[in-house]
């Protein structure tokens, strides 16, 4: 059963595609914003890749419970599951989903590499980035008290989930076990050889931390209140926007911020040419109030002030 879909990141998209237009950006700035973009955009399709495999599989089903993008806060540390499983055997899944713009290698170090043509970049492992993930996970459940029938915590595996058309090149399994790396369409396939290992390796074993699928679904809704999503909006300090003084092409009619009449303040009138504004572009000013001087412009206007 789904318990959690995943977090609407349009807010971020929109924040960094408007960031882009502006024509005060340093090359630095220019720069960040490509990469965050693309990374962001990348992100939520291999994100609603996976859902739709795993949705197709669980979202009805009464023996797993199924959470997407749950962000979990544990003694400072962050836990970004992309996608989470939990099963009535006393197990769970995490998923960890990544959309690789080129071919992955993985050798026989467990060593991650991706190819773009003839470019080649080393990566670090999403394999044990989903282990960390697993271990602030076990610190949250056990102050929760969610626990298997014999008092222990449930059995994590971990899954590093590509896109079904991804190109891997693996290693010998003998010197480094990948099967934990599937293809989003592979992952009914795999999870129905983890019941039947599980089945067969302690049939007593999975009876005993046998749970109901309201058990389980009480579960599921614990830890989706434990979610602590991302602020959309937040960027790093190079990034941050703050008063400037007015571009060099700004019409000669242009009013500085500390000239502008304060009692325009939180009102949709643009301070710099007195128009109506809407209510989106007096929001994005007092978001970003010491950019903007505490008061809101119109789009046009809103370029009058830099970025640094």
């Amino acid at each position: 059963m789904l318990i959690k879909s995943a977090d609407d990141k349009n807010k971020r998209l929109a924040l960094l595609e408007d960031l882009q237009k502006s024509k005060l950006l340093d090359e630095r700035q220019k720069e960040w914003l490509r990469d965050e973009l693309r990374r962001c955009k990348t992100g939520i399709d291999g994100e609603r890749a996976a859902a739709f495999y795993l949705d197709g599989h669980y979202k009805d089903s009464q023996n797993n419970v199924l959470l997407h993008d749950l962000r979990l806060v544990v003694d400072g540390e962050v836990a970004q599951i992309d996608h989470l499983v939990i099963n009535r055997t006393g197990y769970m899944v995490l998923i960890e989903t990544k959309s690789y713009g080129g071919d992955l290698q993985v050798n026989a170090h467990g060593e991650f590499t991706v190819s773009y043509g003839k470019d080649r970049y080393g990566i670090a492992s999403p394999y044990e980035q989903s282990r960390r993930h697993a271990r602030i996970l076990g610190k949250l459940l056990d102050r929760l008290e969610i626990s298997t029938r014999t008092d222990k915590l449930p059995e994590f595996h971990n899954v590093v989930m590509l896109h079904p058309k991804a190109i891997i090149e693996r290693p010998d399994p003998k010197a480094f076990d990948t099967s934990f790396l599937i293809k989003a369409d592979q992952f009914p396939t795999w999870h129905e050889k983890l019941v039947n290992a599980t089945s067969t390796g302690g049939v007593l074993k999975a009876l005993l931390n046998m749970r109901s699928p309201e058990t389980i679904k009480e579960w599921g809704e614990k830890l989706k209140r434990q979610h602590r999503p991302v602020d959309l909006l937040a960027l790093p300090d190079f990034m941050q926007p703050k008063p400037a003084a007015l571009a060099p092409n700004a019409a000669p009619a242009a009013v500085a911020p500390a000239q502008a009449d304060a009692s325009l303040a939180k009102k949709l009138i643009c301070a710099h040419c007195h128009a109506k504004i809407s209510f989106d572009e007096g929001k994005y000013c007092w978001r970003f109030a010491k950019r903007f001087g505490g008061l809101q412009y119109c789009r046009e206007h809103q370029g009058l002030f830099a970025l640094t």
